[in-house]
């Protein structure tokens, strides 16, 4: 009996696909259930609930959204507000202006200058994070850093960035660090777009606004919510700000990342972790359900 084609290339595919799935299912899908078991268990490192973890319930959820501690320096809800403000300043404030800003200023333009932006924007983004960290840390130094260096020789005197300014210190370095995926990716979407069109606005007398409002940005917006959608996502779980401040001073940087990291790591409440990790999880799930959903119907009306 001759064997159809397709049966036989679906199984290929399925023999290929079978040790990807399984690490899938071993390295992500597994600690996943366990995580979200954990949750609801008062399980800790230490003490009789390490051994001996008894099933508590929600009680882990009703901790992390009681409204008597919500906003309190420290507690969980004051760390997603600190947050959204740092992905709104840094993600979509910051990387996605950066990068589209390099990327439209660049179009179609060749040189040492282009070269020298790009490649520094890349080699801030594939350094190690303790080798970032610990040059800015120097850069913003209250005495000898770089930066007040700079402003006390005009007059502008030192001010002390991770202590008077923590939030905005960490969100300018997350954009200095991760703008390069943003710019790289619009500087691809601009080359995807066919020079007549650029030729026919020129003839008419088109200004650079009115190009970038009616052909451009039209004709990026897929690209835009993509960018927006894995940057988001990225920034939201980052932990790199934590070898820069430490989530300090008094808790005024710390993420939602680096409140998991307190809870289960250094007070060992790995129940209340795990609670913490799966409405991380739900928000990221959230976020990316939502830019998606944009993107579908930014497709559909296109």
């Amino acid at each position: 009996m001759e064997k159809r084609p397709g049966v036989f290339s679906g199984r290929v595919g399925v023999a290929f696909l079978t040790p990807a799935l399984f690490f899938v299912a071993i390295f992500l899908v597994l600690p996943f259930f366990w995580i979200f078991y954990l949750s609801f268990t008062n399980r800790t490192l230490t003490g009789l609930t390490a051994a001996h973890p008894e099933f508590v319930g929600l009680a882990n959820y009703e901790r992390l959204f009681d409204t008597d501690r919500w906003m309190r320096l420290g507690e969980f809800g004051n760390a997603l507000w600190i947050t959204s403000r740092f992905v709104l300043g840094s993600a979509i404030c910051g990387q996605a202006v950066v990068g589209l800003t390099v990327a439209w200023f660049f179009y179609r333009r060749k040189g040492f200058l282009r070269e020298l932006v790009f490649t520094t924007a890349v080699l801030a983004w594939i350094i190690p994070e303790v080798v970032v960290a610990f040059a800015w840390s120097a850069f913003l130094d209250v005495d000898r850093g770089t930066l007040n260096t700079i402003l006390s020789a005009v007059g502008l005197g030192k001010p002390d960035w991770l202590f008077d300014h923590p939030l905005l210190s960490i969100i300018i370095f997350n954009t200095w660090r991760g703008s390069a995926f943003s710019i790289l990716l619009f500087s691809s979407a601009l080359e995807t777009i066919p020079p007549s069109y650029i030729e026919t606005a020129d003839v008419v007398g088109a200004s650079g606004w009115r190009k970038f409002r009616d052909i451009f940005f039209p004709l990026m917006r897929g690209h835009i919510l993509t960018d927006l959608i894995l940057i988001t996502l990225w920034t939201f779980n980052v932990f790199t700000p934590f070898l820069l401040t430490g989530g300090g001073p008094t808790f005024k940087t710390e993420l939602v990342s680096i409140y998991t990291y307190r809870t289960a790591f250094k007070f060992f409440e790995f129940g209340k972790g795990s609670a913490i990790a799966v409405v991380m999880m739900l928000i990221n799930l959230t976020l990316a359900m939502g830019y998606l959903f944009m993107l579908r119907r930014q497709k559909v009306t296109s």
